[in-house]
């Protein structure tokens, strides 16, 4: 039985969310984004910027050169979660295989829907906006790559100066040749290095591609080689999967201004360990690799990781490993725009960590623990991350 796989995307949905709250915004050149004297970047924009050029993450101030009459919107991304989650609740009234790839993106397996699959779609999209008002596009395949990429040829050819709300149903046998006229950075895994390095052997399009044997593709490049060769014919077995783990918890800052002195950008550094190592006793989680992303004000970004013996939540041991980092690798003097800290390699806990080492009774040890912790984090969310740090206590 061919499977019958659906990609869902919500049309430009920020601006879509902005347009149901005020109805007055229906039609007119905006972006929701950050402020551009603050080095807002746009987040999304509305069908009539995108006329003048406007598109995502580009910054706010060269969205107002381009459109003057550009009217900005600061999002609300508790809203937009919200309506996400109410888009995900209409999606498992029809089945509950959805995985949601994004906030505004998700694929379903409809395999063993009866319903016409045109009209299992046109229904989805016609529900979506008749409850939450919100306007989406459909891509239908056998599989999630040509599903993705038949959204996203839906929405290029739409003429309309709205909303796309295009539904693109790709045949079962088909898929290598609705695949072959389009340029080859259409495909998963072709960022714009793999596309330049195709281009130089003559590859343009995903036809050009299919035509390279496997065994060929492999040799150019590596094992990234066989899912380019599988790709192009339109080949794609990957599940669409209702659940994910966490792969990382990560924090990061911008500056309005460059900031290039060093015990703020550690203080800096010190907040956002702090709100990791929250996140990570949230979420019950352990992670051994300690992360440092820093941006200059020339958009030179460098990441650097380092590799802890042993797991840790612990703010403490995150701060320190990533100020080792920070002041390894950061120019003394230069000017920083952005800072990040992030945590990966997780897992659960084997057991509970002691405080109290000596304590004859291990489980009170760990009670008294998640007590601490508990208070700990009730003080912080009251009155600030900095109103109680941990020390250690010397002999």
């Amino acid at each position: 039985m061919c499977r019958k796989i659906i990609h869902l995307d919500l049309d430009a949905f920020f601006c879509a969310v902005e347009e149901v709250r005020n109805p007055k915004l229906a039609g007119q050149a905006f972006a929701v984004g950050g402020r551009p004297d603050k080095r807002g970047v746009v987040a999304s924009s509305s069908y009539a910027a995108r006329k003048f050029g406007v598109h995502s993450a580009m910054p706010m101030a060269r969205a107002i050169h381009i459109c003057p009459n550009l009217k900005i919107v600061t999002p609300d991304h508790n809203l937009y979660s919200e309506l996400s989650k109410q888009v995900m609740a209409q999606l498992l009234k029809v089945t509950n295989l959805v995985e949601q790839v994004s906030i505004d993106e998700a694929f379903l397996d409809v395999t063993k829907i009866d319903e016409p699959i045109d009209i299992l779609a046109r229904r989805i999209q016609t529900t979506i906006q008749s409850e939450l008002y919100l306007p989406c596009s459909l891509g239908i395949a056998t599989n999630k790559l040509v599903a993705k990429i038949a959204t996203d040829f839906g929405k290029s050819r739409s003429k309309t100066d709205g909303p796309p709300n295009a539904i693109h149903i790709v045949p079962p046998g088909q898929e290598a040749v609705f695949l072959e006229p389009l340029p080859v950075k259409a495909l998963w895994g072709v960022g714009p290095k793999t596309a330049n390095r195709l281009s130089k052997l003559g590859i343009q399009t995903i036809g050009d591609l299919a035509q390279w044997s496997e065994l060929d593709l492999i040799r150019k490049f590596g094992k990234h080689g066989q899912l380019l060769a599988l790709h192009a014919k339109g080949l794609d077995d990957q599940p669409v999967v209702t659940s994910h783990p966490i792969k990382s918890i990560s924090r990061e800052t911008t500056f309005t201004y460059d900031i290039r002195e060093k015990e703020a950008l550690q203080t800096t550094l010190k907040s956002l360990s702090i709100k990791v190592g929250a996140k990570l006793k949230a979420k019950q989680l352990l992670g051994s690799t300690i992360k440092l992303k820093l941006r200059y004000s020339d958009f030179t970004t460098i990441n650097r990781q380092i590799t802890l013996n042993h797991p840790t939540n612990d703010e403490e041991i995150i701060f320190n490993s990533v100020d080792k980092l920070f002041t390894t690798f950061w120019k003394h003097g230069q000017a920083v725009r952005l800072l990040g800290v992030g945590v990966c390699n997780l897992g659960l806990p084997i057991r509970q960590l002691e405080l109290w080492a000596s304590s004859p009774n291990k489980d009170q040890a760990s009670e008294k623990e998640q007590r601490l912790h508990a208070s700990v984090m009730e003080l912080r969310s009251k009155y600030g991350n900095q109103i109680l740090q941990w020390n250690k206590l010397e002999d």
